[in-house]
């Protein structure tokens, strides 16, 4: 049974266009290995057959958790969600009490987190930290070396 996971429309997209080339590019390349692979003799001996069968069984466990990922994935309407709180999709901008440093993060689903262009995961330690705050608010934030306190200062859509 898969999970229900929050997307963006263009993170279900995106999700959509993976299973898709993966089935029909990645399949049809794993495929055309084996073949390969095994025209070249005994299979009891044969390496690279060895190989293109661990890639394939590879591949078709990829295949099979995005077919999962699928049928858990919903579209996250944003004009019917508080802006008031913290949720998926927020744009939230965080003060560290420690430094001062202030860092602006966008909560997406787990499939859409990209650290460098500041998406972060629902899932992840801060993102679990920050959910349903508010502005105004302390973010308290377990990490190895003990807690962090981040002040919640924006937040948008």
């Amino acid at each position: 049974m898969s999970k229900v996971s929050y997307y963006t429309p263009e993170g279900l997209k995106k999700l959509r266009e993976e299973l898709r080339h993966l089935k029909d590019v990645e399949r049809v390349k794993a495929s055309r290995a084996i073949g390969e692979a095994r025209d070249k003799g005994d299979l009891s001996e044969n390496a690279e057959y060895d190989a293109a069968k661990e890639a394939q069984g590879m591949l078709e466990m990829r295949i099979s958790k995005l077919e999962d990922a699928l049928a858990g994935a919903r579209v996250i309407d944003e004009s019917q969600m508080d802006i008031s709180k913290i949720l998926v999709l927020s744009k939230v901008k965080i003060k560290n009490q420690t430094n001062g440093m202030e860092m602006y993060y966008t909560l997406v689903a787990d499939g859409e987190a990209d650290l460098a262009s500041g998406k972060i995961s629902v899932n992840s330690p801060i993102g679990q930290g920050l959910l349903g705050k508010s502005v105004g608010d302390v973010a308290e934030i377990k990490v190895p070396k003990g807690v962090m306190k981040f002040d919640i200062v924006e937040i948008s859509r």
